[in-house]
C-alpha cells in the first residue's frame, strides 16, 4: 500500500466566511506597524490635516484604514460625483483606500484635500506606494500630497509573522503550537498577505482531510506556496 493509498479520503469542505476582526483589540502590532498604528492612536491630533498609509498587500494598512474610520465615523470615497465628494469631505473625516490603484479624478482628489483643509476635517488615504511613483500629472495636486503625513509599513519580522499566524489561526476557533507557527514563518513568503493565503489553505486542508492541523500538513501547503518545504 502506497503513502497515497493510506491517506485519508479528502472530503469537500462547506465554504463559510471567515471574517478577520477589525477592532483595535484584533490589531497585531510590531516594529512594522508600530509607527503607523501610533498614529492613528493619536487621531485626531495629527500633524497634517492628510494622512497616507503605505504598505504592500497585507500589510495591516486596511485594518488600520478601518479602525479609524470607526473612531472617527468617517465617511469613505466610492463612486460618488464630484460635487457630492467634497461635500462630504467638508462635512465629516473622509477615507480614500488603494488611492494609487483606484484611478481617482486628479481634480476631484486635489478639490477634496481643499475641501478637508477649509473645514478643518481629516482626510486618510491608503497606498502601495509613495506619491512620487503615481504618475500624478496636476502640479497643484502633487503639492498637497508633498505636504501630506506619510507613514510606511515596512515588511513584517518574523514577531509580527508569528503573532499573525496564531491571530488569524484564532480567527478560525483554531489552535497551534509555537513550534508549528515557527516552523511556517521560517519557510513562508514574508508578507502578511501569504500568512493569510496559508492560513485559509491549511484550515481547507485540514478539513478535507479530516485531520489536524500538523506540520507535515503546513509543509504540503507551504511546498504549493512557495515550491519547497
Amino acid at each position: 500500500m502506497t503513502d497515497s493509498d493510506k491517506r485519508k479520503p479528502e472530503q469537500l469542505p462547506l465554504t463559510f466566511s471567515h471574517e478577520a476582526a477589525q477592532g483595535r483589540d484584533d490589531l497585531v502590532v510590531s516594529g512594522p506597524l508600530s509607527a503607523a498604528t501610533s498614529l492613528i492612536d493619536r487621531w485626531p491630533d495629527w500633524p497634517s490635516p492628510l494622512v497616507i498609509l503605505v504598505g504592500p498587500p497585507g500589510s495591516g494598512k486596511t485594518h488600520l484604514a478601518e479602525i479609524w474610520r470607526r473612531t472617527a465615523s468617517a465617511a469613505r470615497l466610492g463612486d460618488q460625483g464630484a460635487d457630492e465628494a467634497v461635500r462630504m469631505a467638508e462635512d465629516a473625516p473622509v477615507l480614500i483606500e488603494d488611492v494609487d490603484r483606484n484611478g481617482y479624478d486628479e481634480t476631484l482628489l486635489f478639490h477634496m484635500i481643499n475641501a478637508v483643509r477649509s473645514h478643518g476635517r481629516s482626510l486618510l488615504m491608503t497606498a502601495r506606494s509613495r506619491p512620487s511613483s503615481w504618475g500624478v500629472v496636476l502640479p497643484d495636486l502633487m503639492s498637497r500630497l508633498k505636504a501630506a503625513t506619510l507613514v510606511e509599513i515596512g515588511p513584517p519580522d518574523d514577531a509580527l509573522l508569528t503573532q499573525v499566524l496564531f491571530k488569524l489561526f484564532a480567527d478560525r476557533q483554531l489552535m497551534i503550537d509555537e513550534k508549528l507557527a515557527a516552523y511556517i514563518v521560517g519557510r513562508m513568503e514574508r508578507s502578511l498577505a501569504a500568512a493569510q493565503t496559508i492560513v485559509d489553505r491549511l484550515d481547507r486542508l485540514a478539513l478535507a482531510r479530516g485531520a489536524k492541523l500538523s506540520r507535515a500538513l503546513a509543509a504540503e501547503v507551504l511546498k504549493d506556496e512557495t515550491g519547497d518545504a
